[in-house]
């Protein structure tokens, strides 16, 4: 800082982004450590460290990152702009030269706005007179020879003259009609005043040739760098020789920030974003509408969930050795779902995120269900619900992005490794509160939407591309879009999960969905984070309350009819429905459920030890219709053949009383692939194990039952695997976790203690800033006695036993066996220190 710097500064207005930090509240610190956790890991010892920590690269570009388009704009400007600044000078940056008189309220609140923003990231210091950029921040966005800034400006005309002889400077100033200096630096300096003087600057402008102007009009928005030949065109060494275009190294020309802001008026942006694009409707629906399909919704997704993890209830499909399904395994679940593949892959990822299928851990790894699966299921209907929907919105695996290439151009797979982006809460939960604040019933319109989301989380990059113009050849610059694509796609994959989930109805929120989100105070806030999980959970339970009326009653009863089916008239109770998948086979699904009877599904419901009265009666008592006569007499049919022929384990063997079917069985060609012989008259041999022998029969048109080596009925019930007990898997987080108002506050608390010890006066400085005291064992001890005796506090250095050194202000209340207990005034407790630990010690100043 120069001493005409120091003379002109108040004394109040801090030196550095420490002493800015050092003058803030608790609760302006606190603000700052949630909006950047990343400054929390570890927790910085005093606020020096906490502003050197906030000023370094990775947290300034996460910092950066995590701003709205008019915030960047900002930053993007102060970087451009003298430093320090003004507030008059950054607000002629935003608004150009015809806002500079403050007539533009919008801007004046928005600028307001930006500038607490980033004065509460740390990433702007000083007061409205002296705003500085940190310096990080102000490297990252500032014009580079490599690069120019996100405003397309290039460097100023004494930065682009730094290598420059000075009497080709004298030539440039005398070529532009300014009195020749002394030395090169004022010759810049006039030129300097020359290019900032709009009265000067539009009349050598005037004298301009066409052909210079349209070369400068392709510039001035940026890239401002072009490329020029040995030997330029007249109008380019019109430009040349003025200064309007400089030599930045050979062939490349670049145009002064200067002369580049006077084309654009003054302003810093082509287009300046003040205010976030609003969110607007595509149709608009009566909310009951909404709520009415979206219960429907919510119960086809408990449905299909189910329906799912029935199907591999004896056993899923094997794990991939990297890891996930198999294709053909997603493909065969997708068919037996009766869905596409990619909401197959949905509907598994959402019942692994919840917690109700994982990998077996066997040898022969297969996914199944969990023991957590038939806990889900006895829950009530609408807390079903909740269970998946809060599962959805916080899980970090992204089902959308199944089937497509990892980075090493590998195929990710559903339940497999890689699908994790750790935005995806934050996005699925900040798509659905914008929905909130659209009118009830209202559906947005995508485009909107996405530019509403663009809008709180710009794309990192430069602004323009490259042209070619009057003989100067103009660079490009590609925004780094990656991460926006991503967002993009993102967010209308919570359109379509959230409405296959019943959040949604007819591309509305429902008002379950609503009380999903929680408040909805931080609908217009763009860093809105999700819940904690102690809010989520209310804000669940709440939601499946209002959901619970609008899902049907489960039904008691079917309605037989005389074709062989049955119809369920909406959901039937689990014992009812459970009883009926067994004894029919599902023919059709929708608003009501089709069952069919066969003679394959009666006799399913045989083999697993129902007779033909049990099935009488069950049919009886469940339906509204009388019992058509062709059902009663399949059953009775089925059943008075089920049995007759007995197999068992002889390999396997076939009995029957009946010699006469004995024989027919011989005699039918389609049993010579069983090759059976007879052992006895009603006995045969077969070299095909129980279970094939079972089957062949059964497709020869029998009824055979297996039977136990004591010749009893085996009754065959479908086996439910389950693994082991599994926990849903956690979220994976880039960075670290949001710390929650305890954990800030007890870090203010420490950063606070910790800097009251590094900037508390000594009698005896160190020889360097933050250095430890450093003094003997013989010394140590005498002054820790002597502080006991006077109730004074010292200064000392210590090193704990991992090796971290740091500073503390102690007040010694007893010295004895090697260790001193004292007052620690960094911590804010009594606490016990062994005396080898302690590096040094030194007393206070007597202020």
């Amino acid at each position: 800082m120069s001493t005409d710097e120091q003379t002109q500064r108040p004394a109040d207005t801090p030196r550095s982004l420490a002493e800015a930090l050092r003058s803030r509240g608790d609760e302006s610190l606190g603000a700052l450590l949630h909006a950047r956790p990343d400054l929390l890991t570890p927790v910085p010892t005093d606020l020096t460290q906490l502003a050197t920590r906030a000023a370094t690269r990775a947290s300034v570009v996460r910092a950066l990152e995590r701003l709205d388009r008019f915030a960047q704009q900002v930053a993007e400007a102060l970087a451009v702009a003298p430093e320090p600044a003004t507030y008059t000078e950054l607000h002629a940056l935003i608004a150009g030269d015809q806002g500079g008189d403050g007539s533009d309220t919008a801007i004046e609140e928005a600028l307001g706005r930006a500038i607490r923003v980033l004065r509460e990231q740390a990433l702007v210091w000083g007061a409205d007179d002296r705003l500085r950029l940190v310096r990080t921040a102000r490297e990252l966005l500032a014009p580079a020879p490599q690069y120019p800034s996100p405003t397309g400006l290039g460097p100023t005309v004494a930065e682009a003259t730094a290598g420059m002889s000075p009497n080709r400077i004298q030539d440039i100033v005398a070529a532009a009609g300014l009195p020749s200096t002394h030395d090169a630096v004022s010759a810049v300096r006039s030129l300097t005043e020359l290019f900032t003087d709009r009265t000067r600057m539009s009349a050598l402008l005037d004298e301009a040739p066409a052909e210079s102007v349209e070369v400068l009009s392709r510039l001035v928005w940026g890239p401002p760098y072009g490329q020029v030949t040995a030997d330029p065109a007249r109008h380019l060494r019109w430009l040349l020789d003025r200064g309007l275009l400089l030599p930045t190294s050979p062939g490349t020309v670049v145009l002064p920030r200067e002369a580049a802001l006077h084309l654009r008026a003054g302003r810093a942006h082509r287009v300046l974003e003040p205010a976030p694009p609003a969110v607007e409707p595509l149709r608009e629906h009566r909310p009951q509408v909404v709520d009415a399909a979206a219960a429907s919704q919510a119960y086809m997704a408990l449905d299909t969930v189910e329906e799912l993890l029935k199907d591999w209830d004896e056993g899923g499909p094997t794990v991939l050795r990297a890891g996930g399904l198999s294709v053909r395994d997603l493909k065969r679940t997708a068919v037996a779902l009766d869905v596409p593949e990619p909401v197959a892959a949905f509907w598994v990822e959402l019942a692994y995120a919840a917690g109700l299928v994982a990998s077996d851990g066997e040898a022969d790894e297969r996914y199944a269900a969990t023991p957590a699966y038939d806990d889900w299921q006895e829950l009530p209907a609408a807390e079903r619900w909740s269970a998946l929907a809060t599962a959805w919105l916080t899980a970090t695996r992204t089902a959308g992005l199944i089937g497509g290439r990892d980075g090493k151009d590998r195929t990710l797979s559903a339940l497999g490794p890689h699908l994790d982006r750790s935005s995806s809460p934050e996005i699925r939960h900040r798509v659905l509160t914008l929905l909130t604040t659209l009118p009830d019933g209202a559906s947005p319109t995508p485009d909107s939407l996405l530019a509403r989301l663009r809008w709180e989380r710009p794309p990192r990059g430069s602004a323009g591309g490259g042209a070619s113009a009057g003989g100067v050849s103009t660079g490009s610059a590609s925004a780094g879009n990656a991460p926006m694509e991503l967002r993009a796609r993102i967010a209308q994959w919570t359109l379509n999960e959230a409405e296959l989930l019943g959040i949604t109805g007819r591309g509305a929120l429902s008002s379950h969905g609503r009380a999903l989100l929680g408040s909805e105070e931080a609908a217009g806030a763009p860093a809105a984070a999700a819940p904690a999980p102690a809010e989520l959970a209310v804000s669940a339970a709440r939601a499946a309350r209002l959901l619970t009326p609008l899902l049907p009653e489960p039904l008691d009863h079917v309605l037989l009819q005389a074709d062989l089916t049955a119809v369920a008239p909406g959901p039937l109770e689990r014992p009812l429905a459970e009883t009926l998948a067994v004894l029919a086979d599902v023919e059709s699904k929708g608003g009501a459920t089709v069952y069919r009877f066969t003679p394959g599904s009666v006799r399913r419901a045989l083999d697993a030890g129902k007779s033909a009265s049990d099935l009488h009666a069950f049919l009886a008592a469940h339906s509204r219709t009388p019992v058509p006569q062709p059902l009663a007499y399949l059953i009775d049919d089925v059943a008075r053949k089920h049995g007759h022929l007995r197999i068992g384990a002889a390999s396997a063997y076939v009995r029957c009383d009946d010699e006469a079917l004995l024989n027919e069985i011989l005699a039918d060609k389609r049993s010579q692939g069983l090759r059976l012989r007879r052992l006895a008259p009603t006995v045969l041999a077969a070299q095909a194990d129980p279970g094939a022998l079972l089957e062949g029969l059964r497709a020869m048109g029998f009824a055979p039952a297996a039977e136990s080596a004591e010749g009893d009925v085996l009754i065959h019930r479908a086996h439910a695997h389950r693994t082991p007990p599994r926990t849903a898997p956690e979220p994976v987080h880039d960075g670290p976790p949001l710390p929650d108002d305890t954990m800030i506050g007890a870090a203010v608390r420490a950063i606070r203690a910790g800097d009251l010890a590094s900037t508390t006066p000594r009698k005896t400085a160190p020889e360097t800033a933050g250095a430890l005291p450093r003094t003997t064992a013989a010394e140590t001890l005498a002054t820790m006695q002597a502080a006991v005796l006077t109730g004074e506090a010292v200064w000392i250095g210590y090193v704990n036993a991992e090796g971290s050194a740091s500073q503390r202000v102690i007040a010694p209340i007893r010295v004895e066996g090697g260790f001193v207990t004292a007052y620690d005034h960094t911590a804010d407790e009594v606490r016990t220190y062994p005396l080898h630990r302690v590096t040094g010690v030194a007393e206070l100043a007597d202020d």
